[in-house]
């Protein structure tokens, strides 16, 4: 046996190279995203490709292994290029994420001391940065002591805790869920739906409020359809409002939300994923009055804060309820569970092993300071600002004035034959075929739209003026 293990042991030892062979590979990734981002104003944010990234597949994995050289070259040719770069200023399309370089850096110390993020027990400093986090954003929202939070992989899963953690503090049963009711409107985001359905809530009934014609919950209405189901000997649960939709950017009347929740003693959860934020500035602090009487919030730090993918946040406004809901023990566990001085992530979340995700929010917050991306939020909104006037001198019909930083459009040509439908959907494919910049397409009222969302950190003056720019060129040469 320790014939083979003598052996074995020598290939094994293959994933652990000197630091002369870690240099070398560090060089050349180093160089390659260097390349990357020396040259990212000049890179189109969306390549349209036969192939899309099809060439992995012909490099399958195998028992030997490959250069550097060639594991870069198919990531430049298959994943970097082909299809939406997110990375790009450009990317006015849905909702961008961020990818700030110094996010990164935190990613890459998280990934090489594996630091265990899970329970205090085991990572005390590491649970401490994190709860720290949670504690600032839960301020920056205006929360009251007694909270708790977990930081996510995103929005989606972040939802799905806050509505988990609502159904227990109801003790909805199963013989419940048929006389449930949960309001919110057609514009809450779908995963918020995804995560009824996951948290066994499927059969309860979804009331979908009335909007005005800002798209925004009209809260008359939410009140008589309370009324009536209380009437009707139905059981009203929680109200869904949203602080900032991805459809309009619009932001529901939270203050009288949240006052109508505490009348009639519902929960009131806020998805503000992508506009909770805003909440730094001064113009989007005003706006978002009301997010300090949720009972759970939800906000994205990879979308407001420009953080790469993988990170959004879910903060509950007592923190026994979270607790409750999502501590589990186990035998094995007796170490760590001797009465920590902090909360772990692993007692407040589904997650059990966990990514170090502080870390990646931390380090950008502490080495810039919060000055930045105070500065960041509020361009966007001025840049939209800029954007919604420019484009009406274009003769585009706009939507809705905007909120935030999402601006939606459409241009009916002035021949009444010519089907505007059609029309705006060619804008948009040339658009993508154009490529430096790319915005996303809806539906509006029946209606094609163009959807333009303004959140990289990267985009300036230059790339609103250009966007405008293509649409100019590309309906004057319809």
């Amino acid at each position: 046996m320790k014939k083979r293990l003598a052996e074995i042991e020598k290939t094994s030892k293959l994933l652990e190279p000197g630091s002369q062979e870690r240099l070398k590979i560090r060089e050349q990734v180093i160089h390659y995203t260097e390349d990357f981002l020396n040259t990212i104003e000049s890179k189109p944010a969306f390549v349209q490709s036969k192939e899309n990234g099809v060439g992995l597949l012909k490099s399958p994995i195998q028992e030997e292994p490959v250069s550097i050289e060639t594991i870069l070259d198919l990531i430049h040719k298959n994943v970097d290029t082909p299809g939406l770069n997110p990375a790009s200023g450009g990317h006015l399309g849905y909702i961008p994420g961020g990818g700030i370089y110094s996010s990164s850096l935190g990613d890459y110390m998280a990934d090489i001391t594996n630091r265990y993020a899970g329970l205090f027990f085991a990572g005390p400093g590491a649970v401490r940065m994190e709860n720290m986090l949670i504690d600032w954003m839960a301020n920056t929202i205006g929360y009251p002591k007694g909270f708790a939070g977990n930081l996510s992989s995103g929005g989606s899963i972040a939802n799905l805790i806050a509505i988990v953690t609502a159904r227990d503090s109801f003790d909805i049963k199963a013989r419940d869920i048929e006389k449930t009711v949960i309001y919110a409107t057609a514009h809450s985001h779908h995963c918020i739906d995804k995560a009824i359905r996951i948290a066994g809530l499927k059969e309860a009934i979804r009331r979908n409020i009335t909007m005005d014609d800002c798209y925004k919950m009209q809260n008359e209405k939410l009140e008589q359809q309370i009324i009536s189901d209380l009437k009707d000997g139905l059981k009203p649960f929680m109200i869904i409002a949203s602080a900032g939709t991805t459809d309009v950017g619009a932001i529901d009347p939270l203050k009288s939300i949240g006052l109508l929740a505490e009348k009639y003693k519902l929960w009131y959860h806020i998805d503000g994923a992508y506009g909770a934020f805003f909440a730094l500035t001064d113009e989007g602090r005003k706006k978002l009055e009301g997010m300090e009487l949720s009972d759970s919030i939800v906000m994205d730090p990879h979308k407001g804060l420009f953080l790469p993918y993988g990170i959004g946040a879910v903060i509950i406004r007592k923190k026994e309820l979270l607790y409750k809901s999502h501590f589990y023990a186990a035998n094995y566990m007796q170490d760590a569970l001797k009465a920590p001085e902090e909360l772990s992530p692993a007692e407040l979340s589904p997650e059990l092993t966990k990514h170090f995700r502080g870390l990646r929010m931390w380090l950008p917050l502490k080495l810039h300071g919060v000055k930045p991306f105070r500065a960041c939020l509020e361009e966007k909104l001025l840049l939209a600002k800029y954007f919604y006037l420019e484009i009406q001198k274009l003769g585009f019909e706009v939507g809705p004035e905007p909120e935030l930083s999402v601006i939606t459009f459409r241009y009916v040509p002035k021949n009444k034959k010519e089907d505007a439908d059609k029309f705006n959907e060619m804008l948009i494919n040339e658009i993508h075929k154009d490529g430096r910049v790319f915005l996303s397409s809806s539906r509006l009222n029946g209606n094609y739209i163009l959807h333009l969302a303004i959140l990289s950190f990267r985009t300036h003056l230059s790339t609103i003026d250009l966007t405008l720019q293509i649409l100019e060129n590309l309906v004057r040469n319809a």
